[in-house]
């Protein structure tokens, strides 16, 4: 298990890790790949479809195999090189994204074969995910998994400002731009993945049973601090899945373009970016139980904020505080579970995580796409963001625990 008992390396120094930069690289490859999809396949479909409820079918399209998949996932990170797993993703990735460039210049793309698409992507991404995430541990010296995660989260933030930027950008000049460049970012990607050396892993060798692949989930059922964890960011995310309607917000809302599509997606990523800079600097060193409930709170505050602004630099500054906020949660939460979960099981425990968390992203997507239908955008994005302040005050009375962790160690 990761402990923190020898002293951490300094950023520079973290930097120079030649397993570790290769990691944060190749994580930049796929995180902005899947940005820039994201912007151009919720643009294209509102393009041809002009359709709240098929914007919300991409959330339960994504959602729909990674939960199948995901425990198969969680097994397969812990059976085998991970490395391994991550780059056979990639590639089935970057296939994909071809296939998207094709047919949108040749003109034969239609909104089933975007949802296919879309199916195969998010595939790819349950079984990468849990790897991914497995995989970071070993990539940094002991006593740094909190820094690393920080820093990692903040590469990943980037890539998310740059990606939708960039995939705003290249849709104005044509819709098969985007996806070529994602795939270029993706196969890429999988020949970084190629050259990560780590120490090697002793990997279980007898054959697979329900009770190893469903392990994960008694893990975390039995550790009520990791429990909550990943419980709480589960509702919060389900509820406050404003992401999903921001292509409505951006031609109907703000009366902005696919630039400002690109603008909204980004802002919650450069806030995430500015708050890692400030934890790798300065890590959470007591009360991180009660700092994770504040910064829920404090997202759910921003996404009412957002919810109501009609005003676009109104909007991208609540996005802003919204990324800020969701980040203090994730590097707090990211570096508890893995600090308290063996590397034997963390493919599995990772996998329930990618479940709770990532996945719900998709489902928050489908949430808000059907209330946006139902009731409005406006009342969609506003209802999610009091259902998360909710979930935040109900959580620290369930599980006062984790409210009470002084430190991460």
């Amino acid at each position: 298990m990761e402990t923190n008992s020898a002293a951490p390396f300094s950023l520079a120094e973290l930097l120079r890790h030649r397993a570790f930069a290769l990691f944060l690289l190749t994580r930049i490859c796929s995180s902005a790949a899947y940005q820039i999809a994201a912007v151009a396949v919720g643009w294209q479909l509102y393009a041809l479809t002009s359709s709240a409820f098929d914007l919300g079918m991409l959330g339960l399209t994504q959602f729909i195999p990674a939960a199948g998949l995901t425990f198969f996932a969680g097994h397969a990170a812990d059976r085998y090189r991970r490395q391994s797993v991550v780059r056979l993703c990639q590639l089935a990735q970057g296939l994909t994204a071809l296939g998207l460039t094709w047919g949108s210049f040749a003109g034969w793309l239609t909104p089933a074969m975007i949802f296919m698409a879309v199916a195969l992507i998010a595939a790819a991404r349950a079984f990468e995910s849990p790897a991914s995430g497995a995989l970071l541990p070993a990539t940094v010296p002991a006593g740094s998994l909190q820094k690393a995660t920080a820093i990692s989260s903040s590469m990943f933030q980037m890539a998310t400002i740059i990606g939708p930027a960039l995939g705003g950008l290249l849709y104005a000049l044509s819709p098969g731009v985007p996806y070529a460049v994602m795939a270029v970012s993706l196969l890429g990607g999988a020949l970084v993945t190629g050259m990560i050396k780590t120490a090697a892993r002793v990997v279980p060798k007898e054959p697979p049973t329900l009770q190893a692949l469903f392990a994960g989930v008694g893990f975390v059922r039995a550790n009520q601090a990791i429990l909550g964890t990943i419980s709480l960011d589960l509702f919060a995310v389900l509820l406050g899945g404003a992401t999903a309607l921001l292509p409505i917000y951006a031609h109907d809302i703000l009366h902005t373009g696919p630039w400002g599509l690109g603008l909204l997606r980004g802002a919650p990523a450069l806030g995430a970016l500015v708050t890692t800079a400030l934890v790798t600097r300065a890590p959470f060193e007591r009360r991180v139980g009660l700092r994770m409930f504040q910064a829920v709170i404090g997202f759910g505050a921003a996404t009412m904020v957002f919810g109501l602004s009609r005003e676009i630099w109104l909007s991208v500054a609540a996005l802003f505080a919204l990324g800020a906020a969701d980040m203090i949660s994730v590097v707090i939460r990211l570096s508890l579970v893995q600090l308290r979960t063996p590397d034997e099981m963390r493919g599995r425990v990772g996998a329930v995580n990618y479940l709770f968390i990532n996945a719900s992203n998709q489902l928050g997507e489908f949430e808000s796409g059907m209330t946006a239908a139902l009731f409005g955008a406006v009342p969609a994005v506003v209802i999610g963001g009091v259902g998360t302040v909710l979930v935040a005050l109900l959580w620290m009375r369930l599980f006062p625990e984790l409210k009470n962790i002084e430190k991460l160690e």
